[in-house]
């Protein structure tokens, strides 16, 4: 699914030592909700880690409307392809809550990485994941409805961020709007809206203030399409 962070994240790969000496090479920053650690378009100077807290991966279309591509959360690095690529932000970098990250610039970043094995394992490992989740995302798209996206797209959130109590799996993720689900599953918010209220009556997910739980897996995989 994309953009819901690698399933262990580039910090966690790390070893302690290599974390030490990652951390001596940038500094640590703290960001409230809704700021922006960068613009699209800005330089790519600096990579983050973040250490807390998840943010949002937006873009822009011609029209001005911003469209959610990721969403990324501890542990995870962002902002490091523009760096190797145009040198230019490709997309905004949103805090959804209040996040800590590591910031590195990207000259630094690099070094560390060629005179670390084990740290360049593990990034290439973390860019990587991140490649297949949009490969599953665009084979998804090519031969699926909405509902069928929708559906995976929780059971990824569940396998990826969920809690299980009592059977049921609480979502663990900040909350996201119908639009925003929409445009991770690559779907209208009509789409999302209709699909939500028949899978409440069908008891396969329950939704409330800010939460959403998913009481019926097999039922969402079969809606998805999954062989499980």
């Amino acid at each position: 699914m994309q953009g819901m962070g690698s399933e262990q994240g580039f910090w966690t790969l790390l070893s302690q030592d290599e974390q030490n000496a990652l951390s001596s090479l940038g500094v640590a920053r703290d960001y409230p909700a809704g700021a922006t650690l960068c613009h699209e378009g800005d330089p790519a100077t600096y990579v983050f880690i973040l250490r807390a807290g998840w943010v949002k991966i937006l873009s822009a279309t011609k029209d001005g409307q911003a469209i959610l591509l990721a969403l990324r959360g501890a542990a995870d690095i962002v902002g490091e392809v523009a760096g190797e690529t145009t040198g230019r932000r490709n997309a905004t970098i949103q805090a959804v809550d209040d996040v800590r990250a590591l910031i590195v610039r990207h000259d630094n970043f690099s070094s560390f990485l060629d005179s670390n094995q084990g740290a360049g394992h593990a990034y290439r490992r973390s860019v990587t994941q991140k490649w297949n989740d949009t490969d599953t995302m665009l084979r998804r798209r090519a031969g699926t409805t909405g509902g069928q996206r929708l559906a995976a797209l929780l059971l990824d959130l569940a396998a990826r961020h969920g809690r299980t109590v009592n059977g049921a799996i609480d979502l663990m993720t900040p909350w996201l709007s119908q639009e925003e689900l929409a445009s991770l599953a690559g779907t209208s918010r009509a789409t999302v809206t209709r699909a939500f209220r028949n899978w409440r009556t069908r008891g396969l997910i329950r939704t409330g203030q800010r939460r959403l739980t998913i009481l019926d897996v097999p039922g969402l995989q079969r809606i998805a399409g999954e062989k499980r």
